[in-house]
């Protein structure tokens, strides 16, 4: 049999003849199958009618690529309402369950034990309390602009009316904060927690009626869930009273869409009470 041999002076490689035509036969193998997938209607690239019929691989392995995670156009791709339902879930980290604005102490002291004293309650914070300021707070944060979110910040402080009350808002906005900027991929510095959801909705464009309502329901879930565990209240009770607040709900929402700081007023005085005294109760379940 013939062997291919090296020739010394010009140092190449010299094929057997039968190895040189099926070298041909082979290249031109590739050739016709390399035009005809180029003229393939169903791979053609820019002309063809339909999806690719060609999988996405990647240079190494030659396996399927798989999507990686989004970071930014989230607006874009997702239903502001889906995105509103994350941020102000229970499962959102931002340890809402652990805050019962003073509705601990209100319990304690025998003024909340019944469906409809919470109902009361509930709703002097939604018109003329925390629900109504924080309402406005977020709203003003949507409109303004990025370079007075620092002023905002310091007056959604200042308007706390106790220790454990500011801790509330700053602890909540600070962790809403890190994880929204984390999953959106947007820049948002750690605020009092109306101001932060306000701030991330205008930066992802939500439409901020939307956006009043479905926080003022999750405020008042929280607490309705709160007074389940303290009163206690069975959960059938506590969803009907969820349900009779929300056309409240819907009315404070609307009021506070303006934004305007000049309109922050508040008359709570027993529940801004509520919320010092509960600093100093002996067996506590929650934070505030």
């Amino acid at each position: 049999p013939r062997i291919c041999t090296i020739t010394p002076t010009r140092n190449r490689t010299i094929t057997p003849p039968r190895m040189r035509t099926i070298t041909r036969m082979t290249m031109r193998t590739i050739t016709r199958m390399t035009m005809r997938s180029r003229t393939h209607p169903a791979i053609r690239t820019g002309r063809s009618k339909g999806p690719t019929t060609r999988p996405v691989t990647t240079r190494r392995t030659g396996m399927p690529r798989r999507p990686g995670p989004r970071t930014t156009g989230t607006a874009m791709t997702a239903d502001p309402a889906m995105i509103l339902h994350q941020w102000l879930s229970p499962s959102f980290p931002v340890g809402a369950f652990a805050y019962s604005h003073g509705l601990e102490w209100e319990v304690a002291q025998g003024r909340v034990t019944s469906a409809a004293a919470l109902r009361d309650w509930l709703g002097d914070c939604l018109t003329h309390g925390s629900g109504r300021t924080d309402a406005i707070l977020l709203a003003a944060a949507w409109r303004t602009a990025p370079e007075e979110l620092a002023e905002l910040a310091d007056l959604a402080e200042a308007l706390a009316p106790s220790a454990e009350r500011r801790v509330e808002t700053t602890a909540q906005g600070a962790a809403f904060a890190r994880t929204a900027a984390a999953i959106h991929g947007i820049a948002l510095e750690p605020m009092p927690y109306p101001v932060a959801l306000g701030r991330a909705a205008r930066l992802l464009d939500l439409p901020l009626a939307l956006t009043l309502r479905l926080y003022l329901q999750a405020f008042t879930a929280n607490l309705v869930s709160a007074a389940t565990r303290l009163v206690p209240l069975g959960q059938t009770e506590g969803q009907a009273t969820l349900l009779a607040l929300v056309p409240l709900i819907a009315e404070t929402a609307r009021a506070a869409e303006p934004g305007d700081t000049g309109a922050i007023a508040s008359a709570t005085l027993m529940i801004d009470l509520a919320s010092m005294r509960h600093e100093g109760q002996g067996t506590r379940l929650f934070r505030t």
